[in-house]
C-alpha cells in the first residue's frame, strides 16, 4: 500500500507540473490573437484548450519516449529521483507562472532529472545521446523561430505591398488558423513531456516492463494540460502581447504561422522543443522584421536570461533537494 501511495504522489505532481505548463504557455499560444483583437480572451482560450486535447492522439510518443529515455537510462534511475525532479521542474513553472516569463518547462524538466539523477547514481546514468538530440533541440527551436519571423514579415510585407489597411482582416482571420494548429502542436508537445515522466516513474518503479505509454496516461496528460491552458497565463500573456512591442496583426500572423510549422515537424521527428520559447523568438523576429528598434530589447534579454538560467538553476534545485530528503524517499 505504501507503494502505490508513492506513486500515487508521482503521479500528482507529474500532473501538476502538466497543468502548471498548459497555464504558463497559454500565453504563447493566444497573446498575439488576443492582443490584435482577433478573437475575445474566453473564446480564445476555449478553442485552442480543445486543440490542446487533440494533439497527443495525433503525433504518437516520440518526444515522450525522447523524454523517458533520452534523459537517463530509465533502467538506472530511482522512482524517488523522478519524485524529487518533478518537484523541482513544478516549482520552476509555478515560478515563471508568477513572474509572467516565458520559461522553458521542458529546460525545467530536463534540468530536474538530470540533477537529482546525478545526485542519486552519478553521472553513468545519464543517456548522453538522448541529451544531445535534446540540446540541438532546444538550442535549434528559439533560433528557428526567430529566423522564420523574420523571414516570414519580410516576405509577407513585401508580397502584400501597396494593400490597403483591410488586409488586416485577413491577417486576423489567419490568425485563428495558425493559433488552432499551433495549439495542437503544443499539446502533442507538451502532454508528451508529461506523458514521458509518468511513463519512467512506473518503468522505474519496475511497475511497467518497458517504457510504453499506455492510453490513460495519454489522456490524463493531455485533460491536464488542456485545463492549465483554458484558464489563461495572463501574465505571460502581457509580457508577449505588449511588453516586447505593440504587435499587429501581420506579426501576429506571421509569428504564429512560423512557431507552429516548428513545433508540428518536432513532435513528428520526437525533438522536445520550449514551445513558448520558439513562439517569443517568432515575435521577436517578426518585429525586427520590420525595424530592429521597434523590439524592446531589455524585455527580450530578460527572457533569455531565463531561458539560460532555468536549466542549471532547477538541476542545482534537484539535486540538493535529492540530497536533503533521500533518507525520507526509500520507497
Amino acid at each position: 500500500m505504501e507503494f502505490v501511495w508513492w506513486l500515487g504522489l508521482i503521479l500528482l505532481l507529474a500532473l501538476a507540473f502538466d497543468f502548471f505548463n498548459g497555464l504558463t504557455d497559454s500565453g504563447a499560444l493566444v497573446a498575439t490573437m488576443l492582443s490584435t483583437g482577433a478573437m475575445s480572451p474566453r473564446l480564445a482560450l476555449v478553442s485552442v484548450a480543445f486543440a490542446e486535447l487533440i494533439g497527443p492522439f495525433l503525433f504518437g510518443a516520440a518526444v515522450a519516449t525522447t523524454i523517458g529515455t533520452g534523459i537517463v537510462n530509465p533502467r538506472m534511475v530511482t522512482a524517488e529521483v523522478v519524485l524529487v525532479a518533478l518537484f523541482s521542474a513544478l516549482a520552476w513553472n509555478v515560478l515563471a507562472w508568477r513572474l509572467g516569463l516565458p520559461t522553458s518547462s521542458t529546460h525545467a524538466l530536463v534540468g530536474s532529472i538530470t540533477g537529482a539523477a546525478i545526485a542519486a547514481d552519478g553521472l553513468q546514468v545519464l543517456a548522453i545521446g538522448g541529451l544531445l538530440k535534446i540540446a540541438i533541440a532546444l538550442l535549434a527551436g528559439p533560433t528557428l523561430g526567430g529566423f522564420l519571423g523574420y523571414v516570414s514579415l519580410k516576405l509577407t510585407v513585401f508580397i502584400l505591398r501597396g494593400a490597403t489597411p483591410r488586409v488586416n482582416r485577413l491577417f486576423k482571420r489567419g490568425q485563428i488558423v495558425t493559433s488552432l494548429a499551433l495549439a495542437v502542436g503544443h499539446g502533442a508537445m507538451d502532454a508528451q513531456k508529461t506523458m514521458g515522466v509518468i511513463t519512467l516513474a512506473f518503468v522505474a518503479a519496475g511497475v511497467f516492463p518497458t517504457f510504453n505509454v499506455p492510453l490513460w496516461v495519454t489522456a490524463l496528460s493531455a485533460a491536464f494540460l488542456s485545463l492549465g491552458v483554458s484558464l489563461g497565463g495572463w501574465y505571460t500573456i502581457r509580457t508577449l502581447g505588449a511588453r516586447i512591442y505593440r504587435v499587429r496583426p501581420v506579426h501576429g500572423f506571421t509569428s504564429q504561422a512560423s512557431s507552429a510549422a516548428i513545433v508540428l515537424v518536432a513532435a513528428l521527428l520526437g525533438g522536445p522543443l520550449s514551445v513558448a520559447q520558439v513562439v517569443s523568438s517568432a515575435i521577436v523576429g517578426a518585429g525586427a522584421g520590420e525595424r530592429v528598434s521597434k523590439v524592446r530589447w531589455g524585455v527580450a534579454g530578460t527572457m533569455i536570461v531565463a531561458w539560460m538560467l532555468t536549466m542549471p538553476v532547477t538541476a542545482v534545485v534537484a539535486a540538493a533537494t535529492y540530497k536533503l530528503v533521500a533518507p525520507l524517499l526509500q520507497l
